[in-house]
């Protein structure tokens, strides 16, 4: 029988790792799929081995105190469930840390009323889910969480991510405009080599308890990072940013799927207000292989690419294709501002694209769809509605959580022994190839009773 396209592109992207992603590379990868200038990190790697033995926000045993530990180290997961921080922000500010969430027993790790900044350098985080929330705070009260965000960071990987429900941006790079003298120590000063790779960045809240009001946004990449890679992402049910790149930024972007974007998609914008006593710097842009599907927020009409503000961007853009919810072809580039800002097309690549796997575009929806979020081999429920209605050209941007699903429930934790001798310690594969809580080798729907009934299977 015809193995079925979906089917066979999860297939091969489970096998991906076995090959090195940059064969270029003199160090060991990260992890044999990893990418970006900052492949290369080793996060904990050699490091101790940190157990986290409680679903309880803090204390011993606890995510929290391992990541507060200093020195290299690899936080491996001996429970499975929900971790409720009460709207407190989880600061990452000692660096050499891996966050192996893969290791974690089925159903993996969910940490809810939170978000996730990176304040520091040589930081792996893989196969965690973030769903941060309103969590019943009244409209611009205040509570203006990142699902997750880099702050003035270097080398840091962020790799099989579900972030959902974000009061300000789902995933972003961020950190000061101008430390230093020049634009080398600029650059310097802020989030460098960051890498994005298969996460699933969706329903960030539009109006909901952020001071400034509406901010249903994607990602932003703030003025002067630079090495900022997004690989294999999926955006979904976002106003804009999908991403944002901010005045003289870097940005390369492969693969990658925006569904459901309201006002804007990809877009650039340096505001002369917030570069007021500083020269220009022109920011650049790398879009390969991405595509940009409307939905039913979609402006009618929206261009995969928006320039705003003053400064100019230097663009390189190759086999993206943006389309309305009924396929229809839309635009390119256009404007949200009337300035002197310049798109100025390059005649290839501004950012090394040598070592990553980039699919032709027809390809990528299917692709990235199987293999997107934090356990591919066995999502929640969440990540199958979002999956599941992009597939079908579903969904609507929200303002609350609570329009579509709820926080998952704490619950007992799911207990299992890590067995050091099961992992590469390395590059924290699982020898066997299989991951714990692997019930299944591709997304599953998420049944009711009744569809169980239908179908025939057992209650």
């Amino acid at each position: 029988m015809r193995r079925k396209p979906w089917i066979t592109a999860l297939f091969l992207a489970l096998a991906m790792p076995g090959a090195p992603a940059l064969a270029t590379d003199a160090a060991p990868s990260a992890f044999p799929s990893a990418v970006g200038p900052a492949a290369a990190t080793a996060g904990g790697r050699g490091g101790k081995i940190l157990r986290v033995t409680t679903l309880a926000p803090d204390g011993p045993g606890s995510l929290k105190a391992a990541i507060e530990t200093p020195g290299p180290r690899i936080v491996v997961f001996e429970v499975g469930g929900v971790i409720d921080m009460g709207r407190r922000t989880i600061d990452i500010t000692h660096p050499y840390l891996t966050i192996a969430g893969q290791t974690a027993p089925g159903p993996g790790i969910t940490l809810i009323r939170t978000g996730i900044d990176v304040k520091t350098h040589d930081v792996v985080m893989r196969h965690l889910r973030v769903y941060t929330g309103a969590d019943g705070q009244p409209k611009r009260s205040g509570w203006e969480a990142d699902a997750f965000s880099t702050v003035a960071a270097q080398n840091v990987i962020v790799d099989h991510c579900t972030f959902l429900w974000a009061i300000d941006e789902n995933m972003s790079a961020s950190g000061p405009r101008f430390t230093g003298k020049n634009v080398e120590e600029w650059r310097k000063g802020t989030s460098h080599n960051i890498t994005f790779s298969n996460n699933l960045a969706a329903e960030g809240l539009a109006d909901a308890s952020h001071p400034k009001g509406e901010h249903s946004k994607g990602s932003l990449i703030h003025d002067n990072a630079t090495g900022i890679v997004f690989y294999r992402n999926i955006w979904a049910h976002n106003v804009e940013r999908a991403p944002l790149v901010k005045g003289g930024a870097q940005v390369l972007m492969v693969n990658n799927l925006i569904y459901n974007p309201k006002h804007r998609a990809v877009h650039y914008n340096l505001m002369n207000l917030e570069w007021v006593g500083h020269d220009y710097v022109t920011g650049e842009i790398t879009a390969i292989g991405n595509v940009m599907r409307g939905g039913n927020d979609t402006d009618e009409g929206l261009p995969f690419l928006m320039l705003g503000g003053d400064g100019d961007l230097d663009y390189y853009g190759e086999d993206n294709l943006a389309v309305d919810r009924h396929g229809n072809a839309l635009p390119e580039f256009g404007r949200y501002g009337e300035t002197q800002a310049k798109l100025i097309r390059a005649k290839a690549p501004l950012a090394p694209v040598d070592g990553y796997k980039i699919l032709p575009v027809r390809d990528v929806e299917t692709s990235v769809l199987s293999t997107a979020g934090a356990r591919p081999w066995a999502r929640g429920a969440e990540e199958i509605r979002v999956l599941f209605f992009v597939a079908e050209g579903r969904g609507d941007i929200i303002d609350d959580e609570r329009e579509v699903s709820a926080y998952p429930k704490v619950e007992a934790p799911v207990r299992a022994r890590f067995v050091e001798q099961d992992w590469d310690l390395a590059t924290m594969e699982p020898k066997s190839g299989r991951y714990p809580g692997q019930t299944a080798p591709m997304p599953q729907e998420h049944l009711s009773a009744r569809d169980r009934e239908s179908r025939g299977e057992a209650q």
